[in-house]
This record gives structure tokens, sequence and C-alpha cells, in this order.
């Protein structure tokens, strides 16, 4: 089984269009501890020839350009990408693919909420019906993922459930949305039935049932939006907690560094990370101090062979 990170920043990206933050002059100064850093997503294979996504970032064209193996390979138009899963409905892990329009047979999973989400915005009907699937993935059920022929890929994917909440664009502004665990937010397990590897870019909290499934897999990739809960706040550039948000912190006595401790793993690889986080400069302690925990953050273009 193959991994390759396709982004490993958080929504907005690294550095973020709109910020003057200092990392972010670092990034596009090319400072090369400050290395930049698309919108979140990771793709699969088995065999190396086809294969799946896991979330469509905006940065999905860029993301394709980057990676020779999801470019075109024979014939006038292809494409190695077999489908896409999703983990929720935000934006910056449905909006690519409307990138994926030029008809192109691939399928879409993901729970019957994100799937609803897709269909109630008819802007993604540009995915035409008769050529891209929705499949509906029922969390905690086992499920093959097919190629565009019908035929194994020889990868299957578990939904399980995280704590989260709905997408911004989706919140009652009178009242802040509610965590919860249901099919909103999910984490993936994707396994070639010999290893295990984990895609959770979104956790408000680790939970016992979590903490089960996760003991024992090859790799994990999971959420590191912020260092700390109020950093946008500290830092003057945003007004909500990484809680609010759906996200736990990576440091603190309930965060993942915290949450791990007791949690075995091959690899831990930190991803989904926002602009204002200290562990994306390689130079930091915040970096230092995960890598000492036995961590690794995620950047663009990262492989790994399971």
């Amino acid at each position: 089984m193959l991994a390759r990170v396709l982004g490993a920043a958080a929504g907005g990206g690294f550095p973020q269009w709109n910020s003057n933050a200092a990392g972010c002059r670092r990034a596009r100064s090319g400072d090369p501890l400050a290395r930049p850093r698309t919108q979140a997503s990771i793709a699969v294979s088995r065999d190396g020839e086809q294969w799946f996504l896991f979330n469509a970032s905006p940065d999905l064209r860029q993301q394709i350009e980057a990676a020779p193996c999801l470019q075109p390979q024979h014939g006038l138009r292809t494409s190695p990408i077999a489908g896409v899963v999703l983990t929720n409905g935000d934006v910056d892990a449905i909006a690519g693919l409307l990138t994926l329009r030029e008809r192109h047979r691939f399928t879409v999973f993901g729970t019957a909420r994100i799937q609803a989400i897709l269909s109630a915005n008819p802007i993604f009907d540009v995915l035409a019906p008769d050529v891209v699937t929705r499949r509906s993935v029922e969390i905690g059920k086992p499920t093959d993922l097919a190629l565009a022929d019908g035929s194994p890929s020889g990868l299957t994917v578990e939904l399980i459930q995280v704590p989260g909440k709905v997408p911004l664009y989706l919140e009652d502004a009178a009242e802040a949305p509610a965590i919860v665990e249901d099919d909103t937010t999910v984490g993936v397990m994707v396994t070639d039935g010999h290893r295990r590897l984990f895609f959770i870019p979104s956790c408000a909290a680790m939970i016992e049932a979590l903490a089960r499934r996760i003991q024992g897999a090859d790799v994990v990739f999971f959420d590191g939006t912020l260092w700390v809960d109020d950093e946008m706040l500290r830092s003057g550039v945003g007004s909500k907690t990484g809680l609010r948000m759906g996200h736990m912190s990576v440091s603190g006595p309930n965060g993942t560094l915290s949450a791990f401790k007791r949690i075995g793993v091959g690899r831990k690889i930190l991803l989904h990370i926002n602009n204002s986080n200290p562990i994306l400069l390689d130079d930091s302690p915040e970096r230092a101090i995960v890598e000492a925990e036995g961590w690794e953050v995620a950047y663009d273009g990262m492989e790994i062979q399971l």
C-alpha cells in the first residue's frame, strides 16, 4: 500500500493568501525551514497505478500537477484517480471535486450526510451522474474501494465516527454549533488486508472508541490544526478557539500529544495544520517537542510505503 500527502495544511494553506504573519512571510520568502503547504488531502494506492483521494482540496489541480503518479499516463483523456473518499463537508474537503468535472469516470464515497450536502448544492451537478457515481457508505461497515470498471482495487475503507461539527457554511449564526458524534465528521481506516492506515484530519476530542480503533495502526494521519486552543486569538488572526472550529489542539492536557501517549501506533503524522501553528516551522521549539514525542509533521509530497 502506498500513500502520498497531496496537501498538509489546514484551510487557506501555508502561506495563507491574505496572511502577513511571520510564518507566512518566511514561507513566501523561500525560507527552506518554512516549507509551503497546500490544503489537506492524501492519495492512497494498492498498486501505484490506481489512486484514491482522501478529501478533495481546493488546491487539487496544483496537487495533481505536483504528483506525477496522479497525472494522465496514456491516451488523450485519462487519469489514475479512481475515487474520492470524503471525511466531511467542509469547503477544504469538497471544493476540489469541481476540478474533476471533465467527464472522468470515478466514484465519490462518503456518508449519507455528506452526500446530502453535495446533492443540496447544484454546483456539484457538474460531476455528471452518468460518469461520476456517488456512493453512500455506512459508518463502521467495511467497504471495498472498487475501480471505475467495477473491479477490486485491493483496498477497503471503514468510516469511523469522530467528534466534530457541521461545516461553517451550515452553522446557525445565532449560536455556536454543537460538537457531535454522527456522520457529519468521520475518520477513515484504509487497509489492503495486511496494513492499516488512518486519515483523521478533523477531530474535536479523543474518545475511547476512537482510541481503541487506532491502537496498533501502522500509520495515523491526525488533526494538527492548532498548537494551543486559543492560538488564533492570541496571535490576533481570528476570533475562534480550536474547539469552536471542531479541532483538538496538539499540546495541552486534552491535546493530541497527551492523548496518544497511551495509544500505540507505528507512525504518527500531523496534518491539516493551520498557518498560525508553529510546528510548520522546522526550527521552532514546538516542532522539536512534537518530534521528541515521536511525531512527524506532514509536508506536500511526503510518501509512505507500507
